[in-house]
């Protein structure tokens, strides 16, 4: 792909990525980081995109891999400030339960949880997401159904949801 065409699929596409972005981090400075991220490291390897893919799929793909490590990174924080943090009394209503959405998205497993987010936020088919991740379709659905049953079973408080 030579720099033109990566101009233009970054132009086309930069608001879709931010909105993935900020639907897995949270946040907009973290969004925007991803999206800069992702974009630099997709045009750093633009020689090797296979235009068998879509330009999008490519990207996503991208975009999703940069997210995963900084929700790993955020984990590794978390754990430390949650620590912190335990001993605290007063926490307002929203707060906690902002923090239970944060830890039952957690319990979710990343590929999972990656997969929700683009299909439920973006929109995207699950043949696009099998494209996206690299995956059959019905690994995409199995991972989807265990995603939201973890999730679901983590909200209602029904245990950890997990095997």
């Amino acid at each position: 792909m030579d720099d033109r065409a990566f101009a233009r699929a970054a132009e086309e596409y930069a608001a879709r990525l931010y909105t993935v972005a900020y639907r897995l981090l949270g946040n907009r400075a973290d969004a925007e980081d991803a999206v800069q991220r992702a974009l630099l490291k997709a045009f750093a390897a633009r020689a090797a995109y296979a235009p068998r893919w879509a330009v999008s799929t490519w990207l996503y793909r991208v975009l999703g891999n940069v997210c995963m490590d900084e929700l790993r990174r955020r984990r590794t924080r978390a754990r430390a400030a949650e620590a912190l943090r335990a001993g605290g009394a007063g926490r307002r209503r929203s707060r906690v339960e902002r923090v239970d959405l944060e830890r039952a998205l957690a319990a979710v497993p990343r590929e999972a949880r990656l997969l929700l987010a683009l299909r439920y936020v973006d929109g995207l088919s699950h043949r696009e997401l099998a494209a996206i991740r690299g995956i059959s379709v019905n690994t995409v659905k199995s991972q989807l159904a265990r995603g939201k049953a973890i999730l679901r079973a983590r909200l209602e408080g029904d245990g950890d949801g997990q095997d």
